[in-house]
């Protein structure tokens, strides 16, 4: 961690109240992600996460921002209503997740 010039912050194991913020974005990688993905070393998690990242932040809407998704609650212009009588469905993370768009 001195390497990497990371400031480490010492918690208590398994206690949820200390920094929940952190506890609750853990537990959705793993359950929404980690659980479901094989990976072989570090190199191979990172370039699975990354996608994972992008799809969480930029196309996965979240109900705790009024269903936006957190980039339009960052300031991004949300996409232009779609006509929906034409659609299919875009792969996400390597076909882990199918999201509908307009086509």
């Amino acid at each position: 961690m001195r390497i990497l010039d990371v400031e480490e912050i010492k918690t208590v194991p398994y206690t949820p109240i200390s920094h929940p913020f952190v506890e609750r974005l853990i537990g959705t990688i793993r359950r929404e992600f980690l659980d479901q993905t094989l990976f072989w070393n570090s190199v191979d998690l990172e370039s699975k996460l990354l996608p994972f990242r992008d799809y969480f932040n930029l196309e996965r809407v979240h109900s705790a921002v009024a269903g936006a998704t957190p980039e339009e609650v960052g300031g991004r212009q949300a996409a232009p209503l779609a006509d929906l009588s034409s659609y299919r469905w875009q792969s996400h993370c390597r076909g882990l997740y199918q999201l509908p768009t307009a086509a």
